[in-house]
Order: structure tokens, then C-alpha cells, then sequence
């Protein structure tokens, strides 16, 4: 039996989030028999199995009865980490945590019943074969794709690395189908970003961590090794966002902070048990010393969850730095995911995991030092729409511009979706402000200006609510 990761998100063309801690290592009940009792209580499941299949007016593969049953019983349990995945999204959530994936790198979104391009990452395949936000997807490897869905798509784009793929497109702007081949290749995953910021003279490490995955730990060190070779004075962690990931990833960040010898959190088994996880010696981190006394800062919200709550709730308990932003998720559970003999496996809650205090987290999650809301235009989704509206219109589509134009400062009466007067005039402004053509009209071009417009304010650090009260908050401290 293998203990093995579960998906934060699959990165091919477009990313899934999901929310877990996972235990690292392996063990070996695969193939272990039931005792006779049980043998008895499954001797029902036999008769129904042999029922259906030779009297159903509905025939059903025997393989998918199995796997009915195995997730009948995953469900019954009540718990919605606890699940049953076949022998295919097994193998999605196994690749889901590792360092690269192979894909071509590209988002897709699915608008209007069409297969969009949202962006292809800068220097992936997507890229380098020409691929462009906008390009409709209307073929793949020759098959049309009517009638699929999102994730049936990428399963069709999804192979081996160095193997080609050949995709129709059709380009609006050329108003005309290209084909298009592009080679699948390995895409490094990054989980750790930095920047090393100046404020008042004050200089600051800004570390943001999006999981905790394989090499999530060697990044870390990376940067915090930059960050005080720069001449860092403090650490403003982000965590928000951050769904969780490997408790041996989470365990090494959270061990360069804390003192050695202490526990930054607690395992309890299903009998109650518990059994501290201790920070270990570590000769990895080159300022370790520095690294340990620094002053930190850690920015969370509501996405924040399982394994980066193992992080605030040791800096928390330990009183190890000063948390800003929101009350976290509050996912105490631990999941163990064991093979099963049919290629398949079961995902089972099998530990709560306890903070430094012995608190269990788990529908409350950790409360922070400081409340602080983040600014709306950080926290709306992107949307992506090729549609067409005008006045008189009504889609949540114009709510969605409705309440971005609103947040960049634009007069509107009203955001609820109805395209009015106030809202023409709005449209027609941001069109000639972004320099797209001046007409009063929610369309392509206007969706796209506007995807642009609120990237460029999420990238200037000003306007991120949090950040600056955990900058003010830095000053502060390194001011006594």
C-alpha cells in the first residue's frame, strides 16, 4: 500500500484546486483478506453484483459495479475527503504535487459551449507553437469536440512527453481555422515566489507559497536565502490561497522557522493517540541561525487550508510571528491514500491533526492576529466570455464587468447583471481609456481589455489591501 498525494491542481491547460494534507511515505496491506465475518456481510454484495448482471434491462460493465460499490462505501462514511478514485484519477492525483508536469501549457476555459484560450504560460509549448488568448479550439488530433466536456478535452491534450499534438484553431481576429501542432513538454511547477521588497528605508522578504508539493521545501530555501543575502530584515509570508499539500513540505518550512526541539504540531489516530511532530536538526538552510530569529509576518484567508493551517497554527501557538488576513479554512484532517488491487485507490481521513496546543482546527479554522479584508478586486474570478451584450442585455457576464468597472472607479447605478444606460456609458469610457475601439458594447475585445486591466492592478503590490497592513505592521515591529 502506498501513501500517495492528493491534487491540488493538474497543470495542462487549465488547474483544478482542491484542499488536503497528505502523509508521505508507504506501507504494505495491499492484498490483505478479510476475516471470515466479513467474508459473510460480502456474500450480499456478490448476490446483488450477480443480480444485475444477468438481469438488468440496463447492462453495466462488472469493472464499474466494483467501482460503484468501492465508492458507495467511500461515501457512506460521510466525509468528503474521504473518497474512492479509479485507476485514472489515481494516476491525476499522484502527478498532481510533483516538481514539473508534462503537458503543453496552456489555460483553457469553456465559454458558450466553445473551448477557449485564456493564456498560454509564458515559454511552454502553447507559446511556441502560436497558440494566443482567444484561439477557439475546435479540433483535436482531427476529432471535433461538440458535445464534451472541459475535462474530456484535456484528457484528449494530455500524453507523454516529446509526443505531438495537432489542433484546429480558429482565430477571431484573423477570422479564420489554423492548424496548429504543439509538442507536449515537461512544465516546471513553481509553488514558492519571492520578491525582495524596500519600504521606508525597511528592507523585507515577500515569500508567497501556492502549495506545499515536492519540491516546495527546496524553494523555500532558495528564497529565503536570497531574501537575506539581500538584506532582509523581516519575512511576510502569504499563504493565502494556499490549499495544502505534503505534511513533510510543510513540516520543513515551518522546522527553518522554529526553534529545534519543538513541536510544531500533533498526529491523533482514530483510538486518540497522539504523537508530536518535532522539529528535527537541520544543517539545509545557510542562515539558519538568522532564519530562525527573523521577524515574520504570515498572510492568510479563507483559501487557506490544511497543511499551510499546520504553518499559522505553529507560528500562532508558538508565538512565532503575527497572522493578517482572515479566519482560515479549517481542515483538521489528515488523508492516507492506499492502493487497491484493481489499479484503483481509497482515500481515507485517518489522523486529525492538533496545532502546538493540542487545538483541533477542524470547521473553525486558525483565527488571526488581525483582521483585515482584502480589497474585492483581488478576490473576484477572472471571467472569460466571448459573447456579445449591449443595453438591455442581462448575463451575469455584465455583473461581472459591472462590478470590476465599479472597483476601478467607473459611475455605475447598478451590478447586478442588467445591461443599463449608466453601464453603456462605463463600457464606453474603459474602451476609449484602454484604447479599444470606442463603442458602447460588452464583446471580446472588451472582456479581454478588461482581463488585462485587472491583472495590471493585481500586480502592483499597492493596491493589495493585506499586503500593506502587513507591511505597516512589519515597520512597527522592527521600530521598537
Amino acid at each position: 500500500m502506498r501513501r500517495s498525494r492528493f491534487l491540488v491542481f493538474a497543470l495542462l491547460a487549465v488547474m483544478a484546486a482542491s484542499i488536503f494534507l497528505v502523509l508521505d511515505g508507504c506501507s504494505s496491506d495491499k492484498g490483505r483478506r478479510a476475516d471470515s465475518a466479513t467474508k459473510g456481510a460480502f456474500s450480499v454484495i456478490d448476490e446483488a453484483y450477480g443480480i444485475i448482471q444477468e438481469k438488468a434491462v440496463y447492462p453495466v460493465e462488472g469493472d464499474r459495479l466494483i467501482e460503484g460499490a468501492l465508492r458507495g462505501m467511500a461515501d457512506v462514511i460521510g466525509d468528503p475527503y474521504s473518497t474512492y478514485l479509479t485507476e485514472e484519477e489515481a494516476a491525476s492525483h499522484r502527478e498532481s504535487l510533483a516538481g514539473e508536469k508534462v503537458g503543453i501549457g496552456a489555460e483553457i476555459t469553456r465559454s458558450g459551449g466553445r473551448f477557449i484560450i485564456v493564456a498560454p504560460i509564458k515559454g511552454s509549448p502553447a507559446e511556441k507553437a502560436g497558440l494566443q488568448p482567444y484561439d477557439e479550439i475546435v479540433r483535436i488530433n482531427r476529432e471535433a469536440l461538440g458535445g464534451l466536456t472541459l475535462q474530456e478535452v484535456i484528457k484528449k491534450i494530455k500524453g507523454k512527453e516529446g509526443t505531438a499534438l495537432e489542433m484546429t484553431i480558429y482565430r477571431p481576429d484573423l477570422n479564420k481555422h489554423l492548424e496548429l501542432k504543439v509538442m507536449r513538454e515537461v512544465i516546471p511547477v513553481k509553488t514558492v515566489s519571492a520578491e525582495l521588497m524596500e519600504e521606508r528605508g525597511t528592507k523585507f522578504g515577500y515569500i508567497a507559497l501556492t502549495m506545499f508539493g515536492d519540491e516546495t521545501a527546496a524553494e523555500w530555501k532558495k528564497a529565503t536565502d536570497e531574501m537575506i543575502k539581500g538584506g532582509a530584515e523581516a519575512l511576510v509570508i502569504d499563504v493565502r490561497g494556499n490549499p495544502g499539500g505534503y505534511l513533510r513540505a510543510v513540516g520543513e518550512v515551518a522546522g527553518s522557522l522554529l526553534k529545534e526541539g519543538s513541536n510544531f504540531a500533533y498526529m491523533q489516530n482514530a483510538k486518540g493517540q497522539l504523537t508530536p511532530l518535532t522539529v528535527e536538526p537541520s544543517k539545509k538552510f545557510t542562515y539558519d541561525e538568522k532564519l530562525k530569529k527573523m521577524p515574520v509576518i504570515l498572510l492568510q484567508d479563507k483559501g487557506s487550508a490544511s497543511a499551510s493551517e499546520v504553518l499559522s497554527g505553529a507560528i500562532k501557538d508558538l508565538r512565532r510571528g503575527f497572522i493578517i488576513g482572515q479566519v482560515s479554512f479549517g481542515k483538521g484532517t489528515v488523508q492516507d491514500t492506499m492502493e487497491l488491487s484493481n489499479g484503483g485507490e481509497m482515500k481515507l481521513s485517518t489522523h486529525k491533526w492538533l496545532t502546538p496546543k493540542e487545538t483541533w482546527i477542524h470547521g473553525k479554522g486558525v483565527n488571526v492576529d488581525l483582521v483585515s479584508e482584502q480589497n474585492k478586486l483581488f478576490t473576484e474570478h477572472i471571467r472569460f466570455s466571448t459573447d456579445v451584450y449591449a443595453v438591455g442585455d442581462y448575463h451575469e457576464d455584465i455583473a461581472y464587468a459591472q462590478r470590476i468597472l465599479s472597483g476601478l472607479g467607473y459611475h455605475l447605478e447598478r451590478n447586478d447583471g442588467y445591461f443599463d444606460e449608466t453601464t453603456a456609458v462605463a463600457v464606453h469610457e474603459f474602451r476609449v481609456n484602454e484604447k479599444v475601439s470606442p463603442e458602447s458594447i460588452m464583446d471580446r475585445k472588451f472582456f479581454a481589455a478588461l482581463r488585462v486591466r485587472i491583472e495590471n492592478y493585481r500586480k502592483d503590490k499597492a493596491n493589495d489591501t493585506q499586503l500593506q497592513v502587513a507591511i505597516g505592521y512589519m515597520h512597527h515591529l522592527l521600530s521598537k
